[in-house]
C-alpha cells in the first residue's frame, strides 16, 4: 500500500513539472527579437506619388526564440509624432510573413492623406517594422522618413453634403443638402450661398471628411468663407484632380417655341429647385391644330444654358407616358429642337412648373401640375 501511494506521489509530481515546463515553453515560442536594421527606403527617399508605381519596404529579419516563423507589420507615423499611436500599419508582404512590403503609391497616397499632406504638396512620414508571433509585438526604436508628394485629387467618397452658416441648409449637420453624383469621381449641386462659411462633408452624421475650396482647388479639412454675390449656384466638384468649379445661376426660364418667347422665369425654390405657381399657359392655335412645345433657358455667369427633351421630338404625354418622359438634358438653343409637349390638360389652365436639379431624382427633371 505504501508503496502504491509512493508512486502516486512521484506521478502527480511529474504532472506538474511537465506543466511547468509546458508553461515554459509557451512562453518562450512567443519570443521574438526586435528589428535592428531597415535597409530600404533609404532616408529621406523621395517618392512622387502622381506615377503609377510601388514602393518597397526591406528590413533586417528578427529572430524567434523557438527559431519559428516570425510576423511582421510596418507602422507609419506623423513627422514629430512621439510614436507611440501610428497612423496606420499594415502587414508585410505574404500577410505579414515575408520582411518586405511593397506597397502601391495609391496606398501610399491614403496615409498620406491621414497625415494631412495636401494634394499637390510634398510632406514627410516616418515608418518603422514590428515584430511578433501573433502576440507580444516587439516595437523596433529604429525609424526612417520618407519624403512623399501628392498627386491633385482625392480619393472619391460615396457621398458628399455642403453645410454651414453660408447655406441654406445651415450648421446643422443633420440638415446637410446632398450632391448628386455625376460620375465615377464627380458631384454637382444647386443651392443658395450667401455670407458665411461653407464646407464639404463625406456624411451628414457622426465625424465626417471635410473639404473645402481655395479657389478652385479642392483642399482637405477646414472650410471656406463665402465672399461672393449672394445667389443661386452650381458647385462642381473632382475628387479625380481635386478641382471645383462654381456657377451663378441668375435666373431659369420656360422658353414657349411657337411664340419663339419666354413665358415666365421660374423662382428659385430652395434645394436645387424653381416653382412657378399659378400660370396660365395657352398653346398657340395654328391651322394643322395648338402648338404646346417648350424647354427650358437657365442665364448662368457662364452665358446662356438650354435644357430639353433627350428626345428630338415628341408626343403628347398622357397617363400612361413614362416619368422618364420629363428627364431634362442639356440640349442646343434651337427653337424646335428637344421640345417637350404639355399634356393636352394644361392648355388654358392654371399650372404650377417646378424644376428639379436635385439628388431626390434619379435624373434632373420637371412636373408640371395642373390646378384646374
Amino acid at each position: 500500500m505504501k508503496n502504491i501511494l509512493n508512486y502516486i506521489v512521484f506521478f502527480m509530481a511529474a504532472i506538474v513539472l511537465v506543466g511547468c515546463d509546458s508553461d515554459d515553453d509557451s512562453l518562450d515560442h512567443t519570443a521574438v527579437s526586435t528589428v535592428n536594421a531597415l535597409y530600404s527606403p533609404q532616408d529621406n527617399e523621395y517618392f512622387n506619388l502622381g506615377a503609377q508605381s510601388t514602393a518597397n519596404f526591406e528590413w533586417e529579419a528578427a529572430k524567434a526564440e523557438d527559431n519559428g516563423v516570425v510576423l511582421y507589420d510596418v507602422a507609419f507615423f506623423q513627422e514629430g509624432s512621439d510614436f507611440s499611436e501610428p497612423l496606420y500599419v499594415m502587414p508585410s508582404d505574404g500577410n505579414g510573413l515575408q520582411r518586405t512590403l511593397t506597397l502601391p503609391f495609391a496606398n501610399l497616397n491614403r496615409i498620406a492623406t491621414m497625415v494631412g499632406i495636401q494634394p499637390q504638396s510634398v510632406g514627410t512620414l516616418k515608418w518603422t517594422v514590428w515584430s511578433s508571433k501573433g502576440i507580444n509585438v516587439q516595437k523596433s526604436d529604429i525609424y526612417r522618413t520618407i519624403e512623399v508628394e501628392r498627386p491633385g485629387g482625392f480619393t472619391t467618397p460615396d457621398e458628399l453634403y455642403i453645410t454651414g452658416s453660408g447655406t441654406e441648409a445651415g450648421e446643422d449637420l443633420g440638415s446637410a443638402l446632398a450632391f448628386k453624383k455625376t460620375g465615377t469621381d464627380s458631384y454637382e449641386i444647386y443651392t443658395r450661398l450667401s455670407a458665411g462659411d461653407y464646407q464639404f462633408v463625406t456624411r451628414n452624421s457622426g465625424d465626417p471628411e471635410t473639404f473645402y475650396v481655395d479657389g478652385s482647388d479642392l483642399k482637405s479639412g477646414g472650410s471656406t468663407t463665402f465672399s461672393g454675390t449672394d445667389g443661386v449656384y452650381r458647385i462642381r466638384v473632382d475628387f479625380s484632380d481635386g478641382s471645383v468649379s462654381m456657377t451663378m445661376v441668375e435666373k431659369v426660364e420656360l422658353y414657349f417655341s411657337p411664340n419663339d418667347e419666354y413665358l415666365f422665369e421660374l423662382p428659385y425654390n430652395g434645394n436645387g429647385t424653381w416653382m412657378a405657381e399659378e400660370k396660365n399657359i395657352v398653346f398657340r392655335q395654328e391651322d394643322w391644330g395648338r402648338d404646346e412645345r417648350y424647354k427650358f433657358k437657365f442665364t448662368t455667369s457662364d452665358g446662356e444654358e438650354w435644357f430639353g427633351s433627350v428626345n428630338a421630338d415628341n408626343q403628347r404625354p398622357n397617363a400612361d407616358t413614362d416619368q422618364s418622359y420629363w428627364n431634362m438634358v442639356p440640349v442646343s438653343n434651337d427653337r424646335w429642337a428637344n421640345t417637350f409637349k404639355f399634356a393636352t390638360e394644361v392648355d388654358e389652365n392654371i399650372n404650377n412648373v417646378e424644376v428639379i436639379f436635385n439628388s431626390t431624382v434619379p435624373e434632373y427633371t420637371h412636373v408640371i401640375t395642373v390646378l384646374d
